[in-house]
């Protein structure tokens, strides 16, 4: 393959930059996803509903699904340090204005630019590690990267809760604003592009004209992020307003349950480089779901005390998939095409995610926590036959 510049770099180098990208996509992951956390604080400070508040919790993650496309063009055509660059910085920018916000009109709105700000991250940390590791420890390296999102929820959960509790909402969004800023320093610091394809070469063919093998990932990848997404976001709601837990206990429950399922998408990752293969082990991840939702939906109607450590095991679970399907996306759609294929990846999840708070707070509000959990637990079991194993290709 031509490649323009020749870059190399050592292993540490490598490592680092690893490093890099998982900060700056778990900032991003503290601006995504720490809003559902203000969930209780809109609630009561606010008085806005269990749906009202949804919403505005949603609001990042629609700004990321209008935006992951075109950052992964921008990808595509400037590079991965331009892209995180830009978009840590824009997100700490927003992020610091979203603390004047005087409306929650104003607010939402500030919410949906940072979660579009935020959304530069996806492709180009994705692409940082696929393009600086090799085949047989890339599916441990992107688990590396992928702890992020988990990691950062769970920051996310003992910070920006407990801050929106004691001092109010607009100094708990100091916390995703100061992430990215930092965030932003390090890729600075540290990461350079990796090799691409020299733009004079022969135009590489579209991924998605060859076969389905792509679209069935998206699919599949659609119906496992809405009970991720359900448990990030009800969990500690659920936890203070249904078993009067503190704020502080259920942060701190959801913080070690995101940390679990980071080191879980670790483990994913470096089961897929096992065993040669990343769709296999979707499928596995996919029934396991399926089955520990299920459970939880049963255990929280009963109000058994084993709800709560079906609620970790299922959030450990529910985020293993990601970094298998996000893998095998890169490694599928080449250096020409994989900022687009992982952006569409991304906008297909974050569409769907968009919708799970408004709609379940909706579900909660009318029928309860079990048959809002129950009631997911069916599309893992759905998507388990979609996974497209037998069109995988070897690994390369």
């Amino acid at each position: 393959m031509a490649v323009s510049g020749g870059t190399t770099i050592g292993t540490a180098r490598r490592w680092a930059m690893l490093a890099a990208s998982t900060l700056a996509q778990g900032a991003a992951s503290v601006m995504i996803h720490g809003p559902a956390f203000l969930i209780p604080a809109l609630h009561d400070q606010v008085g806005l509903s269990l749906p009202e508040a949804g919403v505005v919790a949603a609001a990042p993650t629609v700004g990321v699904m209008l935006t992951l496309v075109l950052w992964g063009l921008v990808v595509d055509r400037r590079g991965e340090r331009f892209v995180l660059l830009t978009g840590l910085g824009a997100t700490a920018l927003v992020g610091a204005l979203a603390t004047l916000a005087d409306s929650t009109v104003l607010l939402t709105l500030a919410l949906l630019l940072a979660g579009a700000a935020a959304a530069s991250t996806g492709s180009a940390s994705g692409r940082v590690v696929v393009g600086w590791f090799p085949p047989e420890r890339r599916g441990l390296a992107m688990g590396v990267r992928q702890m992020a999102q988990p990691v950062g929820v769970g920051i996310a959960a003992v910070s920006i809760a407990v801050v929106a509790e004691r001092h109010g909402i607009a100094a708990a969004l100091w916390v995703p604003a100061v992430a990215a800023a930092l965030a932003a320093l390090v890729v600075a610091a540290v990461v350079v592009d990796p090799p691409r394809p020299d733009p004079r070469a022969e135009r590489a063919a579209n991924p998605y004209r060859t076969d389905s093998y792509l679209a069935r990932i998206h699919g599949v990848s659609i119906l496992l992020v809405v009970p991720q997404f359900l448990v990030w976001t009800f969990a500690f709601t659920w936890l203070v307003q249904e078993r009067d837990w503190s704020a502080a206990a259920a942060g701190g429950l959801v913080a070690g349950a995101q940390v679990l399922g980071a080191l879980g998408r670790i483990a994913a990752g470096w089961l897929s480089d096992v065993a040669g293969a990343r769709m296999r082990p979707l499928r596995w991840v996919a029934v396991a779901a399926g089955v520990s939702m299920g459970l939880l939906g049963v255990a929280a109607g009963l109000d058994a005390a084993v709800a709560v450590p079906l609620a970790v095991i299922a959030t450990v679970i529910t985020v293993a998939d990601n970094g298998l399907a996000f893998t095998a996306v890169a490694e599928r759609s080449g250096p020409s095409w994989s900022g687009r294929a992982l952006g569409v990846q991304n906008t297909a999840q974050y569409l769907t995610a968009s919708a799970v708070p408004p709609v379940a707070g909706a579900v909660v509000a009318t029928w309860g926590y079990a048959v809002a959990f129950g009631a997911a637990a069916l599309l893992p079991l759905l998507a388990a036959p979609l996974v497209p194993v037998a069109e995988e290709r070897e690994l390369a």
